[in-house]
């Protein structure tokens, strides 16, 4: 079991939640995860990581799997103006490679930010630490245990 993957397993048995990750092959999109789970694509919840450009800092927005960020709302929430992360600021401050970023088990918790259109799913999909691996869980808990702050910010 990679690191990353005990991270976010240690992260969600730590909040008391029952939902161990599941792996279900490669997945690089929303629709093709939300297909290998057999769920609707807005119950796949992506962790988009932008960087901060006047801290640095990576500022996490988790949301619908169908629905873009809106650059102007995201920065507006943040405070500052967003650029993309790179790689390397992701893995740095994250723990996480592209494409497996979790909402919860971070090295550094960054600000976080969590669609409502997630809350109206019983539960919803996230990645667990690898793109292979996903974790099931009622969108109240993901927002609890990740520290996110609900808000809009799609498009």
């Amino acid at each position: 079991m990679s690191k990353s993957l005990k991270r976010v397993t240690r992260a969600l048995a730590e909040a008391g939640l029952d939902c161990a990750p599941q792996e279900i092959g490669q997945a690089t999109t929303a629709r093709m995860a939300a297909d290998l789970v057999g769920c609707d694509i807005d119950q796949i919840a992506k962790s988009i990581i932008f960087a901060g450009a006047q801290s640095g800092a990576a500022i996490l927005f988790i949301t619908a799997g169908g629905a873009q960020v809106d650059p102007a709302r995201a920065s507006a929430l943040a405070g500052e103006d967003l650029g993309k992360a790179d790689a390397a600021l992701i893995r740095a401050q994250t723990g996480f490679a592209i494409g497996g970023v979790s909402p919860v088990g971070h090295l550094t918790p960054p600000r976080a930010f969590f669609d409502p259109r997630l809350i109206a799913f019983d539960q919803i999909w996230a990645a667990a630490g690898t793109p292979r691996h996903v974790f099931g869980a009622p969108p109240s808990d993901v927002l609890r245990i990740s520290g996110a702050e609900l808000a809009e910010f799609t498009i």
